[in-house]
């Protein structure tokens, strides 16, 4: 085995790019990703800190050229494996580690470079993938009364919120990011902007509509004139959730408004995606399409949303199991 120092050739003969003109090319595939896939700054930093851990790993510091990084080998990459998988790391942790990695080789081919990636033939750590779990429609209920629960407009945005993740599947950042010009009151449409800034409108009826319009009518202009005469940035006027300050509620704020809400639910593990996943789950247990859960879902491949497939059937099997005595007859009989 090889020094943990420099990268090692691989055979003879392997080429060297040339450098691009950025003189480092994992800052340049950071902003990459920053400014044209337009990745969450929570992404951004776990991708940072992976390909940091891996750089010192090969014994190499910023800034990395082209040429530096083309000599890196498949060998030695296949060393910074063994090493993640000596420490006992989780195959999903390894499997997102080589995934940044994976992604600077791509970038700085397609960049032209580099000539090759040496992780093309790296095979990916087999993740099980966990089904999520999803609450029964009374548990979603409670929540919903719980978040609401009092008087006062924290209540009435409490509910508004707690009805918009679970009624519309919103990720957190979307319901933080919510203004008000993205509400259509007449034509029942609700305006968001998802991974990536991609724009999807979603339908806003029925309790949900109501929870929302209560909140912004009677619960909204308390907690703007909370603001007073304090500086207030420009973006933030217009959110429609604000906190006690007056300013826009952040993702953690919404995060601890529904874990409390859990909690006073019999001590109800919550969290704001685990609404989202509920709301999969309903509408494909309701009889929605697929094609239209990932629409509304906005998910960019069907695949992320053909789990919800599997829990849907998961509950059928569990209902079944529960309730029909030739299922409590026949202990053997296994789910497909």
């Amino acid at each position: 085995m090889s020094a943990r120092g420099a990268p090692q050739p691989e055979g003879p003969g392997r080429p060297e790019a040339g450098g691009p003109p950025a003189a480092d090319v994992v800052e340049a595939y950071l902003d990459h990703l920053r400014l044209e896939r337009g990745l969450a700054v929570r992404t951004l930093e776990a991708y940072a800190a992976d390909l940091a851990g891996w750089l010192d790993f090969l014994g190499l510091e910023p800034p990395v050229d082209a040429a530096t990084l083309g000599r890196v080998t498949g060998r030695d990459l296949r060393r910074w494996l063994a090493q993640l998988d000596q420490r006992g790391l989780q195959r999903s942790t390894v499997a997102r580690k080589l995934a940044a990695v994976r992604g600077l080789f791509r970038f700085a081919v397609r960049e032209g470079w580099i000539p090759a990636s040496p992780a093309a033939r790296l095979g990916t750590p087999r993740v099980r993938r966990r089904l999520p779990r999803v609450y029964t429609p009374e548990e979603a209920r409670a929540l919903l009364e719980a978040a609401g629960a009092g008087t006062g407009p924290a209540a009435l945005r409490n509910r508004a919120l707690l009805e918009l993740l679970y009624g519309c599947g919103l990720r957190v950042g979307e319901l933080s990011g919510l203004d008000l010009d993205d509400v259509d009151w007449e034509g029942g449409w609700l305006r968001v902007y998802g991974k990536g800034g991609k724009e999807r409108i979603l339908p806003l009826a029925g309790p949900v509509a109501a929870a929302l319009r209560a909140y912004v009518e009677d619960g909204r202009p308390h907690l703007a004139a909370a603001r007073g005469s304090r500086p207030c940035p420009p973006g933030d006027r217009q959110a429609v959730f604000l906190n006690r300050w007056g300013g826009r509620l952040s993702p953690r704020s919404i995060q601890a408004i529904v874990r409390k809400a859990g909690a006073v639910v019999a001590r109800l593990e919550a969290h704001p995606h685990l609404l989202r996943h509920t709301f999969a789950t309903h509408l494909l247990d309701g009889g929605a399409g697929l094609r239209a859960v990932q629409e509304l879902l906005g998910h960019a491949s069907l695949a992320a949303t053909q789990i919800y497939t599997h829990v849907s059937r998961a509950r059928l099997w569990a209902v079944y199991r529960q309730a029909h005595p030739r299922a409590r007859r026949s202990p053997d009989h296994a789910s497909p």
